[in-house]
């Protein structure tokens, strides 16, 4: 893992982060980076996460690159297959291969001061690497969490995680229960309910189901968007503006908060035809507190004679199955958690010690924070994407990402090209920037009182953006040297990297 001479740029994660960072630092012209992915491809996400019917809940226009357009996708929303494709389809037309290097799981990142290096170890490696630049790029959404039910180490049927499914295993005939009703469980059970004997759905708290119409795109569209990408820019324009009207009835409690809510309750009624299980899945929060659920299959797989909603918390799980607090246990040859990952709100994805020993996770113990969402004072020349307080609950996450892409490529092209050592956030810049940004996220729906995984568990909101989508991207439109403290490179060569070098593939 060793290279002779310091990497300008070490990039942490292969998935969509990666591969976008990688894509625009070519483009401007810096080709001496690496990107070390743990696993032995590419992907992310969309690499772990292939249980069936496993799919983006934003428009595939929308959940893409600008600079890496795909005239060719199938459906309005892609399924994770597709998505996957598309990113190994970057990687081939950027000819991002040469650079990746796969195997490698970062244990930790630490600077040091004398040389303005950061020193990158991984698993099993021998020997360290240098750069003088990283960038975090492993995602919020990479480490499958199992649920701390006391009791689930003594089960003895067949566990599986969404974000690690079990092909080789066969429903058939089984007994099954699902552990969760988020945004992969509302997927899952309609395909489950296809295949097992039975299902029953263990859910904690029912969110807001909304209608997904999925169109599938004709040969003569595909044609036009390539011959004219012009029109696909356009398409991705009108996703973009229409997702971004949204933002009035989930991100703040409007009177669109309540259009939100009728069409979710309209869809319910129109799919659930009993009265007691439509109470049961009727949300006690306003829309837009927890995460929008897009879907037209799961409230019609529940009525399937198959499946049965269980609303009574867990109490444990045993050694046949899962016991509830009214002291039912139901027996099962399977149990399929849907309960996310584990998102580091109050810590970091690996360990970053920074100037004078300084430790991250320690500074982070409240609650994370950063300078724009990128860099963290005392941590010079790192870069987080999809860092801090930059999840969108109406728009996609791609557009926040490639905000954040541009602006700390930007940021490392300064820093190379005008020969610095470091380049190190202000701190009373970035106090301030946190300041405002908790005062307005105590305005949102996120903050209105539900329990959700955007907040820690004193109620500080480290993960969601509290604006619109043009408001995030616009903050980071310009890399500004004055936000940062700057030190010059004592020794080393002088350099010019073209501003802008034509795009590749």
């Amino acid at each position: 893992m060793s290279t002779a001479t310091p990497l300008d740029v070490a990039i942490i994660g292969g998935g969509f982060a990666g591969i976008g960072t990688a894509i625009r630092l070519k483009q401007k012209g810096i080709s001496n980076f690496a990107i070390f992915e743990r696993g032995a491809r590419v992907g992310g996400t969309w690499r772990d996460n292939t249980y069936p019917g496993a799919a983006c809940d934003i428009p595939s226009r929308l959940y893409s690159y600008s600079f890496a357009p795909n005239p060719n996708w199938s459906h309005t929303y892609s399924g994770s297959e597709e998505i996957l494709g598309y990113i190994d389809r970057m990687v081939d037309d950027f000819a991002l291969l040469p650079h990746i290097q796969f195997g490698h799981n970062i244990t930790g990142v630490e600077f040091d001061e004398a040389t303005g290096l950061w020193t990158i170890a991984a698993a099993g490696r021998k020997r360290n690497v240098k750069a003088r630049s990283v960038v975090v790029a492993s995602g919020p959404l990479a480490n499958a969490s199992l649920p701390a039910i006391r009791g689930i180490e003594t089960y003895e049927g067949h566990k599986i995680h969404s974000a690690r499914w079990d092909h080789d295993y066969d429903f058939t005939g089984k007994k099954v229960a699902v552990v969760g009703t988020g945004a992969s469980g509302v997927q899952i059970i309609p395909e489950l309910v296809e295949r097992a004997a039975s299902v029953k759905v263990f859910q904690r708290t029912p969110g807001w189901v909304l209608p997904r119409f999925n169109r599938k795109t004709n040969g003569l569209m595909k044609q036009v968007y390539r011959d004219i990408p012009a029109t696909e820019s356009l398409a991705r324009q009108a996703w973009f503006w229409g997702h971004e009207s949204v933002a009035l009835g989930v991100v703040w409690n409007t009177p669109l908060t309540r259009v939100v809510e009728m069409v979710g309750k309209a869809h319910l009624r129109a799919q659930v035809k009993d009265p007691w299980l439509r109470r049961q899945l009727t949300p006690d929060f306003r829309a837009g507190c927890k995460r929008l659920l897009m879907t037209s299959d799961y409230y019609p797989a529940l009525q399937r004679d198959n499946c049965t909603l269980v609303t009574w918390p867990i109490a444990r799980i045993s050694e046949k199955g899962i016991r509830t607090v009214e002291g039912i246990e139901h027996q099962f040859d399977c149990i399929v958690f849907a309960t996310g990952f584990d998102v580091s709100k109050t810590g970091t994805p690996i360990p970053i010690v920074g100037r004078h020993g300084r430790v991250l996770s320690d500074e982070w113990s409240g609650g994370a924070y950063a300078y724009k969402s990128v860099a963290v004072a005392g941590y010079p020349n790192l870069f987080f994407t999809f860092g801090p307080n930059s999840g969108p609950g109406h728009n996609s996450a791609l557009v926040y990402m490639e905000a954040q892409i541009d602006y700390l490529t930007d940021g490392i092209h300064t820093l190379l090209e005008q020969n610095l050592q470091t380049i190190d956030v202000r701190r009373d810049l970035q106090d301030r920037y946190n300041e405002r940004l908790q005062k307005k996220l105590a305005a949102t729906t996120w903050n209105s009182g539900c329990k959700s995984w955007y907040l820690t568990e004193d109620g500080f909101n480290p993960s969601m953006f509290p604006g619109f989508g043009t408001q995030f991207a616009n903050q980071l439109a310009t890399f500004e040297l004055g936000d940062y403290i700057a030190t010059s490179a004592e020794n080393a060569p002088t350099r010019h990297i073209p501003r802008a070098a034509p795009a590749l593939g």
